[in-house]
């Protein structure tokens, strides 16, 4: 029988020249692009190599963070739906979005009230998990949760520590038992049903895993959490995300996965 992570489609968007401006929560400097588009080139052949079919869209230059496909929808087998980001400079992302969803489902909801971004969902066997944040408001929590109960989804919404920027930024799935924290969310009560694995001192960032099959996959500079999730016996795939980390962004947001209903 498939496996919660057995995803089966992908769809993520190429970067745009217009990436390295994208938003980031503080100064720094801008991504070097050549290396941006690498980083994203391997992150994609990994999905493949995982063996899911990816449908790429091309870039929107209009829309510097449009890359970050994760945080303008949410997919499961049941169907689709688009979210509202909550940076304004986002807020047409989710239309970008809406033809190639329409392809893959026949249910494609919409959220119309408050702000939702991607980042802040964490899909679990049991729940999916709304975290509150800088990009997620309350209302659009709330009117989220509706749209998941159409989709036969329990939502469980809980507050994003302020120091983190979304609530996947210090959390990711490692396998239907188990969820990787940054010690802030080691304590959240949404995973009072879920073992909790701490990210060692020093290689929190590397809290954004993406579990896709039986493989996890993880930032090339952690690691000692990447011997700690193969101790558990699963493998680990290490990606180079220098460049995209300097747009607070990691794994989980370059895609959409699900896998399709028989």
């Amino acid at each position: 029988m498939p496996g919660f992570f057995d995803f089966t489609h992908a769809i993520a968007r190429l970067p745009g020249r217009s990436a390295v401006h994208g938003l980031r929560d503080g100064s720094g400097a801008d991504p070097d692009f050549e290396t941006l588009a690498s980083e994203h080139h391997v992150y994609v052949e990994a999905l493949q190599a995982a063996g899911i079919p990816v449908d790429l869209l091309l870039p929107e230059e209009g829309f510097p963070d449009s890359v970050f496909v994760e945080d303008a929808a949410l997919v499961f087998g049941e169907g689709a739906i688009l979210l509202r980001p909550g940076a304004p400079s986002r807020a047409g992302e989710a239309a970008l979005l809406l033809p190639v969803l329409e392809r893959h489902f026949d249910l494609v909801l919409t959220l119309e009230e408050g702000h939702a971004d991607g980042g802040d969902i964490l899909a679990t066997p049991d729940a999916v998990i709304i975290g509150l944040s800088h990009r997620t408001d309350r209302t659009g929590a709330e009117s989220l949760a509706v749209l998941l109960s159409r989709l036969g989804k329990k939502a469980v919404i809980e507050q994003t520590p302020a120091s983190i920027l979304h609530f996947k930024t210090g959390c990711g799935m490692i396998d239907e038992e188990t969820v990787l924290a940054v010690p802030e969310m080691a304590g959240c009560g949404a995973f009072n049903s879920l073992r909790v694995l701490v990210t060692p001192k020093g290689e929190e960032g590397a809290a954004n895993i993406l579990r896709v099959g039986s493989r996890v996959l993880i930032g090339d500079h952690w690691p000692k959490t990447r011997d700690m999730i193969e101790r558990l016996g699963i493998e680990t795939v290490a990606l180079p995300v220098a460049e995209i980390a300097k747009l607070d962004a990691g794994l989980s947001c370059m895609s959409l996965r699900w896998r399709a209903r028989l």
